[in-house]
């Protein structure tokens, strides 16, 4: 919470491993039991939340479906879309005000040998630097 006390621009972003919500997985009974989908995983995400973060994807995307992040490497996951969305970027106050993008990258997940998760970009307009 102390980075939130100031003006300053703060993102952060990683591999959260929760589920927030059922529209962020393509078959929510499938999760149901799974620690990404717990009822107490998902609090946790809340917390963050309720400190005063804010879901990037969620801010411009707040409908969207089919939105993942990672698909298993068994039984063609990726190639049927059966994914979940489980990597974020919460951005403070003063960085959601200057959000501009926040996008999903599908293609490196797609190439051979490619990483279960898949690239979640973000762009904030920021003023450019003072010169000396």
């Amino acid at each position: 919470s102390t980075l939130l006390e100031g003006d300053d621009p703060v993102a952060l972003g990683g591999d959260y491993n929760v589920i927030p919500e059922e529209r962020d997985c393509y078959d929510p009974a499938a999760w149901a039991d799974d620690a990404l989908f717990r009822p107490e995983s998902r609090r946790g995400f809340r917390a963050l939340l309720y400190l005063g973060y804010y879901d990037a994807f969620r801010a411009l995307h707040p409908e969207d479906r089919n939105a993942y992040t990672y698909w298993d490497y068994q039984g063609g996951a990726f190639q049927l879309d059966r994914g979940i969305r489980i990597d974020h970027i919460l951005l403070s106050p003063p960085a959601v005000d200057r959000l501009a993008e926040a996008v999903i990258d599908r293609k490196p997940r797609g190439r051979p040998k490619a990483s279960d998760h898949t690239p979640l970009v973000v762009t904030l307009d920021l003023p450019e630097p003072p010169t000396p």
